[in-house]
């Protein structure tokens, strides 16, 4: 790809102060596709920059990234945008180390540096088991995972061996996102916001997530029935479904027990919600691990993006738990939803335990990722000196 040699705008700004930098001071690099990626960062970087004092660059493709004014002294942010400028960043990259939460390296667009030996790390966005949330070359060219549980290692691994893939080194990580969710659990202990009778409603993106399929039925039914009604969509779902979304403002919007939000759930929202209703999004999991208590699953087709995911023959985890952590609703039968959450607090301890076992099978390193991570990364940039 040529490039032209007039570069105009911040981002290109941006990356040539990244490349003026010195060797050592961008020796670790994370990317961030969207805002969503410090929720899974969050507590590395703070474990890297805060307690083992390492110097880090941030490059964000998002223009108003809080990063970008941070006061931590040891990152040092840029904004490079998603286009030209992002695309030579990639390319021409040097650094030891570059960690993202985007897969699909050298599939598409975003490639492996072209002049320079990376090292690349992945970290997943999601719970999910690599073979169905994952297309299905998303992380072969990745050096190190970390996986969040062993479902991942067992699923890298049987895909190394069926696809004659080069082994990849996999690092026992755990779940950053759960993490910071446990620990800010802690501080809302005890504080009530009188939103116990508030419903999130979190559909993943796909042509049968429950918005497109049965998104104003179940938000009409809820509001009549006296709850609150917190609907955070995926952002494809606002970028690509915006007559629906209009329909849902217009019918809605008055309603003072609904609310549409368009970015992270607020922390006294999520911690003080009665329950939480979705699809196969993977927050379903991050909310059962956290509360201890049930989600609501409305039962519309499993969103796969390996279409060859059966190939491994392995279950993925989202769907071999799903009936332990949560009830399962037909979409033809909705009102149901209504007796659960009457009914929520009964068998509460019999889904704590069960769900506390699931949560130690599957999640590494539970509330101690970081350290893992950041000892990972500080022992790899030894190795290399």
């Amino acid at each position: 790809m040529k490039f032209s040699k007039i570069f105009l705008g911040e981002e290109w700004d941006n990356l040539k102060k990244f490349n003026s930098l010195k060797n050592s001071e961008r020796e670790i690099v994370f990317y961030a596709e969207n805002k969503a990626s410090m929720n899974h960062f969050r507590t590395l970087i703070s474990e890297l920059t805060e307690v083992m004092n390492h110097q880090i660059c941030y490059v964000t493709s998002v223009k108003d990234d809080p990063i970008l004014s941070t006061n931590n002294k040891n990152i040092i942010p840029f904004f490079i945008g998603d286009k030209t400028a992002r695309t030579k960043f990639f390319l021409t990259l040097k650094s030891k180390i570059l960690l993202m939460d985007m897969p699909d390296l050298e599939t598409y667009h975003i490639k492996r540096s072209k002049i320079f030996p990376v090292h690349y790390i992945y970290i997943f966005h999601s719970m999910f088991s690599v073979h169905s949330y994952l297309r299905k070359k998303a992380l072969d060219n990745f050096d190190t995972i970390f996986c969040v549980g062993p479902h991942h290692v067992k699923e890298i691994r049987a895909m190394e061996q069926l696809y004659n893939l080069k082994q990849k080194k996999l690092i026992e990580y755990g779940f950053g996102r759960l993490d910071t969710l446990l620990h800010e659990k802690e501080s809302f202990e005890g504080i009530s916001l009188n939103n116990d009778k508030t419903v999130l409603i979190t559909p993943s993106y796909g042509k049968h997530n429950i918005l497109e399929k049965c998104g104003v039925q179940l938000i009409d039914i809820l509001l009549k029935s006296n709850y609150k009604v917190f609907l955070r969509p995926h952002f494809r779902i606002l970028q690509e479904s915006k007559d629906l979304i209009e329909i849902i403002r217009k019918k809605f919007n008055n309603n003072p027990n609904f609310t549409l939000h368009d970015g992270v759930i607020p922390k006294e929202i999520f911690h003080n919600s009665s329950c939480l209703i979705s699809d196969w999004s993977g927050i379903s999991m991050e909310y059962a691990f956290v509360f201890e208590r049930p989600v609501i699953f409305i039962d519309v087709p499993q969103k796969k993006n390996n279409p060859d995911a059966d190939e491994l023959f392995i279950k993925p985890i989202e769907v071999s738990i799903r009936e332990k952590i949560g009830h399962i609703i037909s979409i033809n039968n909705l009102e149901q939803i209504l007796k659960i959450l009457d009914n929520i607090d009964i068998n509460s301890e019999y889904f704590q335990k069960q769900i506390k076992e699931i949560r130690l099978d599957v999640v590494f390193n539970i509330s101690h990722s970081s350290e893992i991570g950041a000892k990972y990364i500080t022992n790899f940039l030894k190795s290399e000196t």
